[in-house]
């Protein structure tokens, strides 16, 4: 074989191999896209968790407008809440777990979030099942559990150390018990006839004026008696007067 001829080999073997590698780069990329969980304290009955999520995005031309996770048991949605996440995304509670959403991120821009947790669950795994939504609709569910052969889109894992010795798990605080509102009093009705029209209160009006007609009315019968007096009087006098005057005139005719 001329030197020439295995020149033309060793360059297409190569052409050949470059060819095969990025052709299984390329299909590689899209299967290696995952979802993620990370704690800063991974170890069961742990208070106060930081929780980081990564889904990795595998969209070239679209980005990440939601993400959906659902909450391992002994994690309740109402113990969770939002630290970080992706600007103008907002977490909202659901039955079990939540939604975290917003503006569609740029393509090939991962999406990133961290939540606080109230208290991990007394486990030694702890799976966050992950539904993916994109701007253009496609969806990519990473939700297959741990245990599966072969599980190509497996949910997120996180892998939790024994709790602290005289760790418990914390019990929901009561709800307060509402106040037994006090029995309204029934009004007891009277026993005490209402006043007539004639009982009644007199008018102000009619009080105030009653006084002077009363004075008036005395005033007159005063004057009335006071008349009848004088009068009387007066007969008197002119009775003894007439009297007198017949007895002086008497006495004149018999001394002549």
């Amino acid at each position: 074989m001329s030197t020439r001829h295995r020149t033309l080999v060793a360059r297409r073997a190569g052409l050949i191999g470059a060819t095969a590698l990025t052709s299984v780069l390329f299909l590689a990329g899209p299967a290696s896209a995952h979802a993620e969980v990370e704690a800063d304290t991974p170890q069961a009955l742990a208070q106060n968790v930081t929780l980081s999520f990564v889904s990795e995005a595998e969209s070239g031309t679209a980005g990440f407008t939601q993400l959906r996770i659902v909450l391992p048991k002994g994690i309740a949605p109402g113990d969770v809440v939002l630290k970080e996440g992706p600007k103008g995304w907002n977490l909202t509670p659901s039955a079990d777990g939540y939604t975290l959403g917003g503006p569609a991120l740029k393509a090939g821009v991962d999406a990133e979030h961290k939540i606080v947790v109230r208290q991990l669950p007394d486990a030694e795994k702890i799976a966050f099942k992950t539904v993916e939504t994109y701007s253009d609709g496609k969806i990519s569910r990473w939700i297959e559990l741990p245990g599966g052969s072969g599980s190509e889109q497996p949910a997120p894992v996180l892998e939790l150390k024994k709790a602290a010795p005289g760790a418990t798990p914390i019990t929901p605080e009561p709800s307060p018990t509402p106040a037994t509102p006090m029995p309204t009093p029934t009004p007891t009705p009277s026993t005490t006839p209402s006043p007539t029209p004639s009982e009644s209160t007199p008018n102000p009006a009619t009080t105030a004026t009653a006084p002077a007609r009363t004075d008036k009315a005395d005033a007159e019968d005063g004057g009335t008696s006071t008349g009848l007096l004088t009068g009387g009087v007066a007969v008197v006098l002119a009775v003894l007067g007439a009297g007198t005057w017949w007895l002086l005139r008497r006495r004149s005719a018999g001394s002549r």
